[in-house]
């Protein structure tokens, strides 16, 4: 028997006996009931008017086409959910049904939520693509060249797989190289998680590591369903790979396989195997050629030494013998030699004759022009020299005059004229506060007309203490009393 039939008579009896409940028992009566029958469901719809709260709580409700379901998932939950829900996605839900005793509804308490069936994983993987190649996170000029020869490559995968062996063994085939090996889930709900850390983890290693920074990422799984490879079409997992400063190489499934970190990763392999081979170079297929290269280059060294030894022997037949034109430059400068001294004499004196005629042209000059003409041109310029010094005069005297009125202003003089008075102490310093001055000290006193001395007494000036004024005698105080 449950809260609803202890009641004493039916509803609408008129019986003291009949229990009268309050709103809030009444609600929460309810609520119990509810959880009760209720504690554990799997509810399957649509998902409509879905919001994020700032508290991480995720608000929704389920629809079919004959009711709505009000759909709570709490943040802790929330954290765990292998996909991101959306309006128009269909799910089915797990988890307990309660009532909200505030708006007197009921709802479902979300503790597990999956998309409903294989056709809307695909329709939120195509979405999710969409938005994600929308940021720009697939483009082609976000892509890294990978490293010819790694030195270190890390591998993001599971420890006890087949993936791990298959990538050692044909690394150890092709060219032995040092691998660090970061162990991931690879499926269920932690898995996207673990894979987005270790990328990250990778790439925050440095230089002065113990553990060296790898060259080159390998994010490897072996083939599955969608449902199984879904933590590769994970957000967090896309943009780890797409923010890795390590050039990374997915290899997800088999050929026909294909997930969303495909998309942001530097080059996809169709399996695991094959990434390791476009990881490194054959190191037989090196040595051959390196043997190949250096055969090629001696031949061409020889070659071109041959080529340069010809042509120098063909140019020294061209060439004259030194002796010759050291000798011909010679004989050039003992001819330089001999024709200097004459060449200089003719220069001195053609010099002197140009300067005699200029010498004559200036003495046929009238002297009397250019003395007029010189002071026509020192009395002007004593003309300017006079008007400048005038003006510099009054404006010299025009600051004076305005800096004496500032100075009278800002003189204490002035101060004194308003009926106030310096005090200076017998240093002719001023006293600027009662405290400073000393009982008995001699001081004097400033007026704006003058000072005088004073000495200062050991009662303080108040309106007690003011000196009185001596009354004037009155007749009657001299005469006297008549009795």
């Amino acid at each position: 028997m449950d809260e609803f039939s202890q009641m004493a008579e039916p509803p609408g009896g008129n019986s003291p006996n009949f229990h009268e409940y309050t709103v809030g028992e009444l609600s929460f009566a309810l609520k119990r009931s509810v959880e009760d029958n209720f504690g554990h469901v799997r509810v399957r719809g649509e998902i409509s008017g879905f919001k994020r709260a700032a508290s991480g709580h995720l608000y929704m409700t389920l629809k079919d086409e004959d009711a709505v379901l009000d759909t709570v998932c709490w943040r802790g939950v929330a954290g765990r959910l292998r996909f991101q829900p959306e309006d128009g996605l269909e799910v089915v839900c797990t988890g307990k049904l309660t009532t909200y005793p505030g708006r007197s509804k009921y709802q479902i308490v979300v503790e597990n939520m999956e998309p409903a069936g294989v056709g809307a994983l695909m329709a939120l993987l195509e979405q999710r693509r969409k938005d994600l190649l929308a940021e720009g996170l697939f483009d082609e000029d976000r892509k890294q060249a990978l490293p010819y020869l790694p030195a270190a490559i890390g591998v993001v995968t599971s420890p006890t797989g087949a993936v791990i062996r298959d990538i050692l063994h044909r690394l150890r085939d092709r060219f032995p190289r040092h691998v660090l090996v970061w162990p991931v889930l690879v499926q269920g709900d932690k898995a996207a998680a673990q894979i987005a850390a270790a990328i990250e983890g990778f790439n925050r290693l440095d230089a002065d590591s113990l553990v060296p920074r790898p060259d080159l990422l390998i994010v490897a799984r072996g083939g599955g369903s969608l449902e199984d490879l879904w933590a590769f079409n994970e957000e967090i997992v896309v943009r780890a790979a797409a923010a890795s400063e390590i050039p990374l190489i997915s290899a997800v499934g088999h050929e026909t396989d294909t997930t969303l970190i495909d998309h942001a990763s530097d080059l996809r392999a169709p399996t695991p195997t094959a990434a390791a081979e476009m990881a490194v170079p054959v190191l037989s297929d090196l040595r051959y050629k390196l043997v190949d290269i250096g055969r090629r280059m001696v031949g061409g060294a020889t070659r071109l030494l041959n080529e340069r030894t010809t042509g120098l022997s063909g140019l020294a037949r061209g060439l004259r013998d030194p002796r010759d034109v050291i000798n011909m430059h010679q004989q050039r400068f003992d001819d330089l030699a001999d024709r200097l001294p004459r060449a200089l004499l003719a220069g001195v004196e053609n010099r002197q004759q140009k300067v005699h005629a200029v010498a004559a042209g200036l003495r046929s000059l009238q002297l009397t022009e250019l003395v007029v003409g010189f002071e026509k041109e020192i009395t002007g310029l004593v003309r300017r020299l006079s008007q400048a010094a005038d003006r510099r005069v009054k404006d010299a005297a025009h600051a004076l005059e305005s800096t004496s009125g500032l100075l009278n202003s800002l003189s204490y003089k002035s101060v004194l004229k308003r009926g106030y008075a310096v005090v200076r102490d017998h240093d002719d310093k001023p006293i600027a506060a009662a405290a400073a001055a000393k009982s008995g000290a001699a001081i004097s006193i400033e007026f704006h007309d003058g000072r005088t001395g004073a000495t200062i007494s050991g009662e303080k000036a108040g309106p007690k203490n003011r000196p009185r004024s001596p009354r004037k005698k009155t007749p009657s105080d001299e005469q006297g009393s008549l009795l």
